[in-house]
């Protein structure tokens, strides 16, 4: 029977990806002495609201997920933000794997908006670790799972994220709008003459005194 435990070293962008994505770099260290053959290795990385502290300005984003400040005592929950999966090579001992992690910036995923709510400091991650271990058994090849309280904290800088979404979003998010919103705003543009549907936007909000601080074109 195998013993793994995992850790995560680091998370930095993968600069070559067509979508944005973070690898996460785990060390896995197994304490029996067995040979590792192989280890199928799944990942669901958790976000911990509530070991940060949180500015004026990042309670007023988070208002629309968490509610008031006086709410967060129960609405401050964990909650899901990828999943993952990779092959580990064997080894004896120990060894280091890395973990790709693609990542979304729509707006209409809980984990963007949070992400996207943060000024600095840190996104209190919590890996929780499932898979399948190969190794070398009485009659060949034996199959064990890997227990499921494996897991391992990580606090990610907040700039890593806003580096990884500026190359590859840069000065923009996405929002899902229906199709008749958008024929509604796309109307709306051409009777303005404006460039485009973020030009009519803004200048929506600015007429219900709602502005981004950008006037439209």
């Amino acid at each position: 029977m195998t013993a793994l435990e995992f850790t995560v070293a680091d998370i930095a962008p993968e600069p070559y990806a067509a979508a944005p994505t973070l690898l996460a770099t785990l060390g896995i260290r197994e304490g029996t002495g067995a040979t590792v053959h192989a280890l199928a290795l799944r990942c669901q990385l958790r976000i911990e609201p509530r070991r940060r502290r949180y500015g004026p300005e990042e309670e007023a984003a988070l208002t629309d997920l968490f509610g008031t400040r006086d709410r967060w005592g129960t609405t401050l929950a964990p909650f899901p933000w990828l999943h993952a999966s990779t092959v580990v090579p064997g080894f004896d001992g120990g060894c280091e794997a890395t973990l790709p992690l693609t990542c979304t910036y729509d707006f209409d995923v809980a984990a963007a908006r949070y992400l996207h709510a943060l000024g600095d400091g840190t996104v209190p991650l919590l890996a929780l670790f499932s898979g399948t271990v190969f190794t070398r058994g009485t009659a060949g090849f034996a199959v064990e799972q890997v227990p499921w309280d494996r897991e391992a904290r990580y606090d990610l800088p907040v700039w890593v994220w806003r580096d990884l979404m500026r190359a590859h979003f840069p000065d923009t998010g996405y929002a899902r709008l229906t199709h008749a919103t958008l024929a509604a705003l796309g109307r709306f543009k051409a009777e303005r003459g404006l460039i485009d549907l973020d030009a009519a936007i803004t200048e929506l909000l600015a007429a219900a005194g709602a502005g981004t601080g950008v006037e439209a074109s």
